[in-house]
């Protein structure tokens, strides 16, 4: 097992079902977890064999910036798509959560594991 984790980003989006929801932004709370696409790195300590989760973090951002999605189940999904396939990450696991969105709740989020575990 050699992953890349990145607990408790907190991301600013438009999203939900109700018409008020899509005109006003909603902290969501992202936390991810994905393989490295290769081993190289953990032998040669180059920065060229790894996955720049910094660069990860600053693309979830733009996403959730321009998004179109209404519900978080497709907003996981394009996390997913993007991890996996523009950073070549083999398997990714995603939760998204809203924050106190109901009285009495703390968070309600829907997790997702997409590609093949190592």
């Amino acid at each position: 097992m050699n992953r890349i984790f990145i607990t408790d980003l907190r991301i600013e989006t438009r999203i939900g079902v109700y018409e008020w929801e899509q005109h006003l932004a909603q902290p969501l709370l992202v936390n991810l977890e994905f393989d490295l696409p290769s081993t190289r790195v953990f032998s040669s300590d180059r920065f060229e064999d790894t996955l720049d989760y910094t660069a990860v973090v600053k693309r979830l951002q733009v996403l959730a910036a321009d998004h179109t999605h209404k519900l978080m189940e497709r907003f996981a999904e394009a996390i997913a798509e993007i991890i996996c396939g523009e950073f070549g990450a083999p398997w990714a696991s995603v939760r998204v959560a809203k924050l106190a969105p109901l009285a009495g709740v703390k968070q309600i989020g829907v997790a997702i594991e997409r590609g093949t575990r190592a």
